[in-house]
């Protein structure tokens, strides 16, 4: 039962006679000498159509003077028909009982209305008194008998806090004690420390939307709660507590950093304040991280120290970088690093690993030394360069970021390069032997998916990522055909390769059909080829009709790398999350078998490759990194053989040299970036399986949760959590399997939730998630 119902039914039992001695009364009468009630009249008048109200007339809000009162209640006021079977209420704003009761000096407006105390009957205490709104929760005589602080402040809020009042449920403030804390809260939400942020973070907008009594109300709590007038003090006295967050207004700022995107003018108004004067806890931070002004000012010596750089040697520039990372590690962890404030901070923690990750060469006595090097740890340097770029944003960034990646990156890639250039000049290339001899083992129900330009790293994010989603994936070391440029590599992961061969070489690296001695150049020959195998060629992630093998391309990464240098790194996530995608979709659309293939790497170095010369005269082409000579070319260049044809050679630049010009992306050449790539084998997992479900109905029946769910549901739970992820933090009884109809039913223990926004999860037998989705407890919208 709510407040209003048991005031209601309070009312009405005043009209309660013995009919053995009484009749039955004429009204009943509501005095209100203080008019404390009459705010909510109108809403009560929704639930009693026979309360009336003595005020102006106006008959469609059932308020009209005393003769009209007498009037309706006699059935003389057409129009204003009573319902029959109830005892008339009349309201009587701004009355006393004794008022009523002093018949001979009643004021004239009364006097119609005097002897209905006769007739009728009064809704009062039983000392005679009106009903105040404190006398009526407090008494436990005719009232709700609730633990209600007496001081005046809680009277105040009291008053001003009806309207929500009415609607509180009588069973859970039993046993709470009600001050003008809560009073407060009930008027102004219930969330003061959200209201408060939302103040600051908005202002006068946020004012202009609450009422005289709501308004009020927050500006008690925050006096009371948080020693704070906002009417006397104001947004920037407010912004200052904040960024000290200090005492109660610590509870503030750790709000504000859980969710620091709902208030996005909060920094700016932290800006506005004057910071703290400089000493030694703001150089060290401590106590001063709530100050956007801080965080600025270390961004700034960090920048310094990262351009600085670019004159030191390898060596000294890793200690520095170590050095500062222990000094702004902490910062990353801060608000501003999530608002975007402090990407140098963000920076540093991959530079961190890139100084870990190239403090020695990889280096071998044969090729395979080189991969299990790379693998277990040498591509962790080239993924950091990848992450760390994807920060940097303006201009004086780029500057401290490109000079802090190329003093430890260049050495470590173009000795590691030059160290397996030289083993494989001294023993062989692994790429021609190996896929020979594995890229035809493709089973019926397989489907190639072709990524361009998928290094290691990036394959490796993309593995991590598949497995998140329940995928099993399996990978492969891989080399890639030589020279590692499109045209040669991308015919050598075909499962038609054997049907391809090299002619004479020609300036575009490109092989031909072995039969017609077609090329290949356009990839519509290809095509053709695939499908002559009897491999569809997919133009979407759809299941192709009758297919029992395809070829799907996706995720062209190298045309971004060549077209836009170190910026493609802002692309990464989201090319890979269309490979994903499309990979997930194929696993919908039924393939269970899925070969992730690429035809090369690349080298990627911010503020350009270095530049090896060879004369034009020289070469028949120059690429990046791999030239065709022109015959009987005198040269020094080191030559090595063409995957589609070992008796035609061409020329590699040595290291990491390009022999064009201002290239920051670029590939042919020989390194483990360039060659050396994964293949993954992956195959749909539980996970994904399970996310052929679908909830179709949830409903609540006050704290008790009923889903209905349709498809392959069987061994599935359903729980309610705060945070999905954590089975900490489940708000149910009990976690309850599904029954065979799909169907399960939980109860939340915690009355206090109701209203809270919270997730519905579905689990498998082993807990891991397999659906998840928002709902607001108790229902309604969140």
């Amino acid at each position: 039962m709510k407040v209003v119902d048991h005031l209601i039914k309070a009312i009405r039992s005043a009209a309660v006679y013995n009919p053995e001695v009484q009749v039955e009364p004429v009204c009943i009468l509501w005095s209100d000498r203080d008019r404390q009630w009459e705010a909510v009249i109108p809403r009560l008048q929704v639930q009693m159509p026979e309360l009336l109200s003595l005020g102006a007339y106006d008959p469609d809000q059932r308020s009209g003077p005393a003769i009209w009162l007498r009037c309706v209640i006699e059935g003389k006021a057409p129009g204003s028909e009573l319902p029959a079977g109830v005892v008339p209420v009349i309201y009587l704003p701004g009355v006393s009982r004794q008022d009523l009761r002093a018949v001979e000096s009643c004021p004239d407006y009364l006097k119609p209305l005097a002897e209905l105390q006769y007739r009728g009957v009064i809704w009062s205490q039983y000392n005679g008194k009106d009903w105040s709104i404190f006398a009526y929760l407090k008494s436990g005589q005719g009232g709700l008998n609730f633990d209600v602080a007496s001081d005046q402040g809680t009277k105040n809020s009291m008053l001003l806090a009806l309207g929500p009042l009415l609607d509180e449920k009588v069973d859970l403030l039993k046993g709470k004690h009600l001050d003008r804390n809560y009073f407060n809260e009930l008027v102004t939400g219930g969330d003061t420390v959200r209201d408060l942020l939302q103040w600051i973070d908005q202002g006068d907008a946020y004012k202009e939307e609450l009422n005289k009594n709501q308004w009020q109300a927050f500006v008690d709590v925050c006096k009371s709660q948080f020693g704070f007038n906002p009417d006397k003090e104001g947004i920037l006295a407010a912004a200052e507590r904040l960024a000290n967050h200090e005492g109660p207004w610590h509870v503030v700022w750790k709000r504000f950093c859980e969710a620091p995107a709902r208030y996005p003018n909060i920094p700016k108004q932290i800006w506005k304040c004057k910071a703290p004067e400089d000493n030694i806890l703001w150089r060290t931070g401590e106590g001063y991280e709530g100050w956007p002004q801080w965080n600025e000012e270390k961004e700034n010596e960090l920048r310094s120290e990262l351009a600085l750089l670019k004159d030191r040697t390898p060596q000294e520039a890793r200690s520095t970088i170590k050095e500062l990372e222990r000094n702004h590690a902490k910062r990353r962890k801060l608000v501003w690093a999530e608002l975007g404030y402090a990407p140098l901070a963000l920076l540093l923690g991959y530079l961190a690993v890139l100084a870990e990750a190239t403090a020695n060469s990889l280096a071998g006595g044969s090729v395979d030394d080189f991969a299990v090097g790379y693998r277990s740890g040498g591509w962790q340097a080239d993924d950091a360069v990848i992450r760390a770029l994807e920060y940097v944003n303006s201009q004086k960034d780029q500057e401290a970021a490109f000079a802090a990646i190329r003093a430890i990156y260049i050495p470590w890639l173009d000795e590691t390069a030059r160290n397996l250039q030289r083993t494989v000049a001294q023993n062989s290339y692994p790429g021609a032997m190996e896929m020979s001899s594995k890229t035809n083992s493709h089973n019926s129900g397989c489907c190639i998916v072709f990524v361009d330009g998928m290094r290691f790293d990036l394959a490796r994010r993309l593995s991590e990522s598949l497995k998140e989603i329940g995928c099993q994936v399996e990978e492969k070391l891989f080399w890639s055909a030589l020279p590692s440029v499109t045209a040669t590599g991308k015919p050598a992961v075909t499962p038609v390769k054997d049907k391809i061969t090299g002619q004479e070489i020609n300036t575009d690296f490109e092989p031909c059909i072995a039969e017609t001695n077609q090329s290949l150049k356009g990839g519509q020959q290809l095509k053709k080829l695939l499908e002559n195998e009897g491999w569809s060629v997919l133009e979407g992630a759809e299941n192709a009709e009758n297919a029992e093998k395809a070829w799907f391309e996706s995720g062209n990464i190298d045309h971004a790398g060549h077209k836009q240098g170190w910026k493609m790194t802002k692309q990464v996530d989201s090319l890979l999350q269309e490979i994903k995608d499309n990979i997930y979709s194929l696993i919908e659309g039924g393939w269970t078998d899925i070969r992730v293939v690429t035809d090369h790497g690349w080298l990627l170095l911010p503020g350009g490759l270095p530049k090896i010369n060879l004369p034009t005269f020289l070469a028949e082409n120059k690429w990046g990194r791999c030239a065709v000579l022109k015959e009987g070319a005198v040269t020094d260049e080191h030559l090595y053989p063409w995957y589609w044809n070992p008796d035609i050679h061409f020329a590699l630049a040595d290291g990491i040299s390009c022999y064009r010009k201002g290239l920051e992306y670029s590939h042919g050449g020989l390194s483990l970036q360039e060659c050396l790539t994964l293949q993954l084998a992956v195959k749909p997992g539980k996970m994904i399986e399970r996310r052929a479900i679908e909830v179709t109905d949830l409903g609540w029946k006050g704290l008790r949760c009923t889903v209905i769910v349709d498809g392959n549901f069987e061994g599935l739970s359903l729980d309610i959590r705060t945070h999905a992820g954590n089975p900490e933090s489940s708000v149910v009884s009990k976690v309850k399997e599904l029954k065979a109809d799909g169907t399960a039913s939980v109860v939340v223990d915690n009355t206090d939730l109701e209203g809270e926004t919270a997730f519905v999860v579905l689990l498998d037998e082993d807990g891991e998630l397999a659906d998840q989705f928002e709902t607001v407890i108790g229902g309604g919208e969140s």
